[in-house]
């Protein structure tokens, strides 16, 4: 346990993005099932929205607020 918690001290010292990046790797890898492929059309179109949002150029929501538009449009 001491490796694990090593590697944590040292990726909680790293720069903001340098973390985030991390993160992102970490999760993917969650998501990924042995012999689960992902066609190159959609990987590059996951790479574009990872790209817009990194950049700035996408406009994001939270959930609470996207459920209550949602709710308000509904009701």
């Amino acid at each position: 346990m001491v490796k694990i918690d090593s590697i944590i001290d040292e990726a909680l010292h790293l720069p903001r993005e340098s973390r985030a990046l991390l993160a992102e790797k970490l999760l993917e890898s969650l998501d990924y099932e042995e012999g689960f492929e992902v066609s190159p059309t959609w990987m590059d179109e996951i790479r574009r929205r990872c790209r817009e949002i990194d950049d700035g150029a996408a406009t994001l929501s939270s959930s609470e607020r996207v459920f209550e538009e949602l709710d308000s449009k509904l009701g």
